[in-house]
């Protein structure tokens, strides 16, 4: 049998399953010698632990037991670069040592430039492919195409890119640095008296201010004897990675072995940016342009459109047909339309206004050209003005007095709406005026006033042809809107197909109950269980049965989801839709691509840490709205998450409000009458023993800090922070010790002596509470410590417990049956309905507020008739009551529905340093 990785005196065996899930990925499992399963994060531990690319494992999709990778990443893992030197990889069935074989032999080949004398490329490039003696190649071909996506690259490039790859520009991760000196490429606009830019290679190191040229009379000497003294031990270097961009570079005749110098004419330099230009910076290679070409806002090109709907009509509609009047102006300068169609023909790209120069850019000046002609051939309505993909953002003008302001922040593309479209438009985001739907007689429960303005949102959105997303506090009541919403839709319209529900898991159980509770005539299938429907017999159960309703999991609809996209469905419900947040995951792309007359999106969080999860969110709504990924990236996630700009913070908001409704608790016109709900730290100083652990680990931790990368960095501050939030918790768990008797486990952690105590307190007062924590451990011990000194049988759910069971224990608690509920923060921490606790126990602190309050929302929702008391346990002086005060800030960035990610791993090293040190 093959093993990867040579056997050596340190070496141990792990066996791991490999299994095919999709095109392209994988899903790996990891046993030990003896048979017994390896969790995910000693999983990713053992297989990410050199592999920068990935940071170190932290961005892979994973659950409890399982990680998955890609292709390309199934071969960087088991390559020489990435593996693991002392650990003996082994198939754990004949399919998983195949694909380990399989990646074994492709190694000779995968990190290494000759790869590419082997690959054959179609003549239209629409596929790639490779001829090795006795290789089968499918594995590299599926896994080249990755890593050239992965950096931007498609199969066209490749003919261009072959040269460099052959010449060592295989593989991508490697650093573009020739010693201590950086090669550049610059471009300079031409002097003013001159029509010629100057493209040449500049030098610089990590403390130079100014980039090095060659003098003039050097300008033509070999690459050696143009270099300074200090410089030319790097000559062979420098050389090298000038010929690798001249590999790149379309203009011909370039020669490699002197520097380049050469002068481009504006049709050379409009080829360079567009074609070489992403190439070059794709690949690693640094490229200096001009300051204001970097940014084509700066071209202070302006189109304004005043639209008008040809109805005479007082009150718009989405079916309105439109009218345009089109209006340019550049550097405060008014252009007529027939003199920017008159610039688009001559194709210019470049130009003066004075001593300025500005680019304009020639694809969007096609492009707004064909969108003028496109508007005066078609008819265009309201509803095509929404959702088409126009050069930038919808947004009304500013007035007139704001002339001054108009020249910074006035946007490229600006549309003047008539009063009608306008007050069409605020009605959507307003929700304010929307038509009278009374509730359906069927619903058994009463609405309260908001959750029957909610169930209208919803029909109306459904019949203006929109995407929605419900995104009400948790416990305010979503599932009856949502429940209400489905009786309207098959009791007072003719559509007979179908609506599909998908949930985590454990809320699955809830909706059958909600469902049968409030809407008992609805007919419900549950498409769940392991002996469930699938392909045809899937649809002649729904042609039998005729359910109004399909009920079913994330997990569920990714393993099926080839049939369930051939569905037609009157409805697509996603329940805690932050689950397809990571929009690369199989699970997230399978259920965005469901095909529904209306999707409905339902959470309480609809943006947790980054806008990307917005972004997937609304790409399931209503798909395109937001445009492409990279468009929002650089449009809105860029300018928030890193520049934290307030203007494109409002500007997103009032492009998500028509589709977003969005409720508090803490609204005073919602009228809930809710109970009071108090929060309070319990703080909570470190044991002697925990004291001495903290200070070690911390000292190491600093030293090895200083000689890690940014990537490497993040993962060891995010391996960091758990481990001391451990130890904060109890020295056993961060020692990985077997647990003594618990009288004896309390005296080492006043933590969880305080926590216990409470705890018991509580169960004295005849109370019952939730405890939340982070780690499996914590909750073992927890167990372990009511079981022993109280003889209290406390259950702990977390994400492993089966859905059946979790569901029995739900019940049981809301009943009475048992006092304390310890719960996994991940497993626990949505989708429940515990409002039998009226006390909520934070064992430790989780660094992002949104799931704290989620947590918290078990107990403190709808239903709740008690005084809720939240008590949070911090550690004084450790990480924990630094993390504590950085929540609070963090908590005010999530009201706002957008949060920065500058976070822990963002931190400065002296920021780190505060951080970690424990204060006395």
């Amino acid at each position: 049998m093959m093993t990867i990785n040579a056997p050596s005196p340190f070496s141990k065996k792990l066996q791991l399953r490999i299994e095919s899930v999709q095109e392209g990925y994988f899903t790996l499992q990891g046993f030990t010698a003896g048979g017994a399963t390896v969790d995910a994060d000693s999983l990713i531990s053992s297989l990410f632990f050199n592999y920068e690319a990935n940071v170190y494992g932290l961005l892979s999709n994973r659950t409890d037991l399982t990680v998955e990778v890609s292709t390309s990443e199934l071969l960087d893992i088991f390559s020489p670069r990435y593996l693991h030197p002392f650990i003996e990889w082994i198939g754990v069935d004949a399919e998983s040592q195949v694909w380990l074989e399989k990646a074994s032999a492709l190694q000779t080949y995968w990190q290494e430039p000759s790869l590419w004398s082997y690959a054959a490329i179609a003549d239209d490039f629409s596929s790639l492919a490779f001829s090795i003696d006795g290789i089968d190649t499918a594995l590299l071909e599926m896994a080249v195409q990755q890593k050239l996506a992965q950096a931007g690259l498609v199969l066209s490039d490749l003919p261009k890119l072959l040269p460099f790859f052959l010449r060592g520009g295989w593989p991508l991760e490697q650093e573009r640095q020739a010693g201590a000196v950086t090669v550049s490429l610059r471009l300079s606009e031409p002097e003013e008296d001159s029509d010629v830019w100057l493209l040449e290679t500049v030098l610089s190191t990590a403390t130079a201010k100014n980039y090095w040229t060659p003098a003039m009379r050097k300008q033509s000497l070999p690459i050696v004897d143009a270099l300074p003294a200090k410089w030319q031990m790097f000559a062979d270097a420098i050389e090298q990675q000038q010929a690798q961009i001249v590999d790149l570079l379309s203009i011909e005749d370039i020669r490699s072995d002197i520097f380049i110098r050469i002068m481009l004419e504006d049709l050379e330099v409009r080829t360079f940016l567009r074609e070489d230009l992403a190439r070059l910076q794709a690949l690693g290679f640094d490229v200096v342009l001009p300051a204001w070409l970097k940014d084509l806002k700066q071209s202070k090109l302006r189109v304004r459109v005043s639209t008008g709907n040809v109805a005479t009509k007082k009150v718009a509609g989405l079916d309105d047909i439109l009218t345009f009047k089109w209006q340019f102006s550049m550097n405060g300068q008014s252009i007529s339309a027939e003199q920017f169609k008159k610039l688009v023909d001559e194709k210019r790209e470049f130009i003066r206004i004075g001593t300025e120069w500005f680019r304009v850019d020639a694809n969007w000046m096609h492009e707004m050209r064909a969108l003028m002609q496109q508007a005066e051939d078609e008819s265009w309505t309201v509803r095509e003005l929404l959702f088409r993909e126009l050069p930038e953002d919808l947004s009304l003008p500013l007035e007139e007095e704001d002339a001054d302001d108009a020249m910074r922040d006035d946007p490229i593309f600006a549309f003047e709406l008539q009063k009608s479209l306008k007050s069409y438009l605020e009605q959507l985001s307003e929700k304010k005026g929307l038509p009278t739907v009374p509730v359906p007689t069927s619903l058994q429960a009463e609405l309260r006033p908001y959750q029957h303005e909610g169930f209208e949102w919803l029909v109306f959105m459904r019949e203006q042809g929109f995407g929605a997303c419900l995104a009400d506090d948790m416990g305010l009541g979503k599932t009856v809107q949502l429940i209400s919403y489905l009786l309207h839709l098959y009791e007072t319209t003719a559509d007979t197909k179908p609506s599909i529900i998908i949930c985590p898991t454990s809320v699955l159980g809830n909706w059958q109950k909600e469902i049968a509770r409030f809407a008992p005539s609805l007919i419900v299938h549950t498409h769940y269980q392991a002996n469930r429907a699938k392909e045809d017999d899937f649809k002649q159960l729904v042609a039998s049965e005729k359910p109004h309703v399909i009920l079913s999991t994330y997990g569920t609809v990714s393993q099926d989801a080839e049939f369930l996209q051939e569905v037609d469905w009157a409805a697509v419900v996603l329940d805690e839709a932050q689950n397809i947040k990571n929009m690369q995951t199989l699970q997230s792309r399978a259920i965005r691509k469901l095909h529904g007359t209306h999707h409905i999106a339902l959470t309480g969080t609809p943006v947790e840490n980054r806008l990307s999860e917005l972004w997937a969110i609304f790409d399931f709504i209503h798909k395109g709205y937001l445009g492409s990924f990279g468009r929002f990236n650089e449009e809105f996630i860029l300018p928030v998450e890193r520049d934290e700009s307030e203007s494109h913070k409002q500007k997103l908001r009032a492009k998500i409000q028509p589709f977003l409704l969005r409720r508090t608790k803490r609204d005073p016109n919602l009228q809930l009458n809710l109970p009071d709900k108090q929060e309070s730290h319990e703080f909570c100083p470190l044991t002697t023993e925990q004291a001495s652990l903290y200070e070690g680990y911390i000292l190491e931790t600093l030293d090895q800090l200083e000689q890690l990368t940014g990537f490497q960095k993040k993962g060891r501050v995010l391996k960091m922070l758990s481990k001391l939030k451990q130890l904060c918790n109890h020295p056993a768990l961060y020692l990985k010790e077997p647990f003594e008797d618990a009288d004896t486990m309390l005296t080492r952690s006043t933590k969880l002596e305080r926590i216990v105590q409470m705890a018991a307190e509580i169960v004295d007062n005849g109370e019952q509470c939730l405890i939340f924590t982070q780690y499996i451990g914590m909750g073992q011990l927890l167990q372990h410590c009511f079981s022993e000194l109280y003889n209290v049988d406390a259950p702990f759910l977390t994400g492993a417990m089966p859905k059946q069971q979790r569901d029995r224990l739900v019940e049981a608690f809301q009943a009475g049956d048992f006092p304390i509920f310890i719960l996994s923060l991940k497993a626990g921490g949505t989708g429940l309905n515990l409002t039998a606790a009226n006390h909520v126990l934070h064992a430790d602190r989780w660094w992002n507020p949104a799931v704290e309050n989620q947590a918290t929302d078990r107990a403190y929702r709808i239903g709740q008739t008690q005084f809720v008391q939240v008590h949070k346990f911090v550690t004084i002086g450790t990480i924990e009551e630094k993390i504590d005060k950085m929540l609070a800030q963090k908590s005010a960035l999530s009201e706002e529905l957008i949060q920065s990610s500058q976070w822990l791993t963002e931190l400065e090293d002296h920021e780190l340093r505060d951080l970690m040190m424990l204060d006395y």
